[in-house]
């Protein structure tokens, strides 16, 4: 068949339409008067697309996609008894928050939902995801950029469904680790502190070791003189002096014997 047999005149091509389409939209949206051609097409072409639009996003989003990563989500596993329903809803806000990461990591506000593209949803919450260009909805954003994306704000999309890095796995894009804590005290303070610690309780050491030597030094004194004093006293007995030293107590008696 040749190109002229199947071309067809403007307004042969309105005239096919006369009766459907056009009388369609004319009872649907209150309109008496004939719409233009021009205007006529806009709303053609609009149905065409709402039509192709499933059939393209099908294409870009597919199983083991060259630009597109597995989402595996285990809500029972993090959450226990009060796991919550997945469903449509938290599919939108999955990319939302995905679209938020997107728009965060290019630092540009023209990414929205309608730029993640789900597909292959299973029932124990597992799908596949790709992101299209804000300029050209049939061109995927290359897989190194969204894992960046990911990266960027993956401790944010987990808290927004309550989750973590074992519970939300992006398949592929291994976990993140957590960010340093820095701390508000400066490491020099840090190490002068420890340094003057050290040297404070080398002196209190030492203070104590000397004040108890001290009094060891003290009490060995005190416990010779004692011995001592045991000596002297040790040749008494009864009231005999047994070393011979001289006993008072006759005193009185030689001085009787005398007269």
């Amino acid at each position: 068949m040749l190109y002229a047999d199947v071309y067809m005149e403007r307004s042969e091509f309105w005239e096919m339409f006369d009766g459907t389409l056009y009388h369609r939209l004319r009872k649907e949206l209150g309109c008496q008067d004939a719409f233009p051609e021009e205007g006529m097409l806009v709303w053609i072409l609009f149905l065409l697309c709402q039509v192709g639009a499933p059939a393209l996003a099908q294409d870009l989003c597919q199983r083991d996609a060259p630009n597109g990563y597995k989402v595996r989500i285990s809500l029972k596993t993090a959450l226990g008894e009060d796991a919550y329903e997945w469903n449509q809803s938290e599919m939108f806000f999955f990319r939302a928050t995905m679209a938020f990461a997107m728009r965060k990591h290019f630092q540009m506000e023209t990414y929205n939902v309608d730029n993640i593209i789900l597909c292959v949803q299973t029932s124990r919450v597992s799908f596949w995801f790709v992101v299209t260009s804000p300029d050209n909805a049939t061109m995927l954003i290359p897989k190194a950029d969204v894992e960046k994306a990911v990266r960027m704000s993956r401790h944010r999309i987990n808290n927004a469904f309550l989750l973590s890095d074992r519970t939300l796995e992006f398949l592929g894009i291994h976990p993140t680790l957590a960010a340093p804590v820095n701390s508000d005290t400066p490491p020099w303070l840090i190490v002068f502190g420890v340094v003057i610690g050290a040297v404070c309780a080398g002196i209190i050491t030492l203070l104590v070791s000397s004040l108890l030597q001290k009094r060891r030094k003290e009490k060995g004194m005190t416990e010779d003189g004692q011995d001592e004093e045991d000596m002297q006293v040790k040749g008494v007995e009864n009231g005999i002096n047994l070393d011979g030293t001289y006993n008072r107590g006759f005193t009185d008696d030689d001085r009787f014997t005398k007269l």
